[in-house]
């Protein structure tokens, strides 16, 4: 891109200019080569309020990074605030960028900060890395917290602000590969990004990440979560109600978060904000939680519960005062055995005397086995032969679930029941997309099946589970760990339900919110 033509404007700030810059590149940029990228620049408005979370230093001197920078402007914003709110003498940037496309726009807003750092008498040192951030860093995530550790060790940094690249990283990835100690299946590139700069902040130094909420849970960011808490501990948290208004011009879709982080030791409080979107970033709601509500990071899991309300902490504290679940009630969550690929040969559109039904993603609504519903290349039947016998089940009740929602579902959940006189069949097929809640031993009652399902279904199952996952994923590892109320309670509700024959939504959600005091 030709940026000769591209100069500071009277009196503009270094980060208004490098948006400016932003907008004409990303205007010349195809979405296909950002996706591919992860590469989605950070409006003003988030940089200056990322840049405004850090704490001026008592240091007349202090060093930044800044990795995976694209056209620098948390790195503006956040010198902006520092210059503005203390008295610097000495300011050293580091910054990694890969996109050739991009650096000549960043040479060119560092020579304006430059410019602007002079003007208010402070000195900026800066260094502009093309290499790969994560390769250049990982071998510090190996290296021991010893003092040959730190003579040796990568250099530490009073302050580290990143919107890091987000995409999924395959299993044999040079950078899954180079970061193994901390990756167990599929993560995702921005992870890494905050567990090499977790190892490499100064003891004193603060962290300020905008990254997907996704890390807040699930198995494959179990040893991420691990690591990260064993470096650091979180003091602020800002959640956005609607990512598509974040970066409404990228269309990314999944749900982000702001953090503010220091080395890890003691911490009572972390303080939770919360805007609607980028307008009223500027008054959040904020509240300050006990630690141990948001991350127990002493538990196997340190999963991160992120409350935005008064309902929701009322949720979260109900659910915290269950000590039942699947396991202590008999109840097992199994994910679906038919894998349609390897079956093909055996699924068809219409029953024969060999076949039995098969569920699918689009046959699970809220509250509703519904099949057969015919779709193209989803047939609802699938023959009992001896290649399939093994990924049948025994057709008993179960509840099933859906394990992905789409980006315009309301629910995270959606659950079905499923009763054994649905079919004459011996057996049951249910497609790999699908979750199957069932006991291994006997039987589900049938006010089990309704009353589990409505639970899963109601808006304040759905409000709890939106509270520490980000993504459309719904895990068997997640719902496992979900407290449950006392077993007859959940036979009570569905009992409730099989007596009044109403399986409406707006009743489910009625009689559980009704049943529970919660609105």
């Amino acid at each position: 891109m030709e940026t000769a033509h591209i100069v500071p404007l009277a009196g503009e700030r270094p980060a208004q200019f490098a948006e400016r810059l932003g907008r004409e590149y990303a205007n010349a940029s195809i979405q296909k080569e950002k996706k591919h990228k992860g590469q989605f620049f950070t409006p003003l408005a988030i940089s200056a309020f990322m840049g405004g979370l850090a704490t001026p230093s008592k240091k007349k001197e202090v060093s930044i990074l800044d990795p995976g920078c694209g056209l620098a402007i948390l790195s503006c914003a956040l010198i902006e605030h520092l210059i503005e709110s203390g008295a610097l003498s000495k300011i050293t940037l580091t910054l990694y960028e890969t996109d050739k496309k991009v650096i000549p726009l960043t040479e060119a807003v560092m020579n304006h900060l430059k410019d602007w750092c002079g003007a208010h008498k402070v000195v900026l040192e800066y260094q502009l890395n093309e290499t790969d951030f994560v390769l250049d860093k990982c071998e510090c995530l190996d290296g021991a917290d010893t003092i040959f550790g730190e003579m040796f060790g990568a250099e530490k940094y009073d302050y580290i602000i990143s919107n890091p690249p987000y995409f999924k990283l395959a299993k044999d990835d040079v950078h899954t590969r180079s970061c193994a100690s901390i990756v167990d299946g599929q993560t995702n590139i921005y992870a890494l990004f905050m567990a090499i700069c977790a190892k490499i902040l100064s003891e004193d130094g603060q962290m300020i990440f905008i990254t997907p909420r996704s890390f807040a849970s699930g198995r494959y960011f179990r040893s991420f979560r691990d690591f990260l808490f064993s470096q650091v501990h979180i003091d602020l948290i800002h959640l956005f109600n609607t990512r598509k208004d974040t970066f409404s011009k990228d269309e990314v879709l999944q749900e982000l978060v702001i953090m503010r982080m220091h080395p890890a030791g003691d911490i009572s409080n972390i303080t939770v904000s919360f805007s609607q979107g980028i307008s009223d970033l500027g008054a959040p709601y904020q509240k300050d939680y006990p630690a141990t509500d948001i991350v127990d990071v002493t538990s196997d899991e340190k999963v991160v519960f992120l409350p935005v309300d008064g309902r929701d902490e009322a949720i979260l504290n109900l659910f915290r005062s269950w000590d039942g679940n699947m396991e202590k009630y008999g109840i097992k969550i199994s994910t679906g055995p038919v894998v349609a690929f390897r079956a093909y040969d055996f699924i068809i559109n219409e029953p024969a005397e060999d076949t039995v039904p098969l569920y699918w993603l689009h046959n699970v609504v809220k509250m509703l086995c519904d099949h057969p519903v015919q779709k193209k290349d989803k047939g609802q039947y699938i023959r009992v032969v001896p290649e399939t016998k093994a990924a049948l089940l025994p057709n008993k009740n179960y509840v099933l679930l859906r394990r992905f929602s789409s980006k315009d579902d309301s629910s995270r959940l959606v659950a079905a029941p499923y009763f054994g006189n649905m079919t004459k069949s011996e057996f049951v097929g249910i497609e790999n997309k699908l979750n199957y809640i069932y006991r291994p031993e006997g039987h589900l009652r049938r006010d089990e099946v309704m009353g589990l399902t409505a639970l899963l279904d109601s808006e304040m199952f759905d409000a709890w589970f939106r509270t520490f996952n980000g993504n459309i994923n719904v895990s068997a590892t997640e719902l496992r760990m979900m407290p449950l109320p006392p077993i007859e309670t959940i036979r009570e509700i569905g009992r409730k339900i099989i007596l009044r024959n109403n399986y409406s939504i707006d009743y489910i959600n009625d009689l559980v919110l009704d049943y529970f005091k919660i609105r």
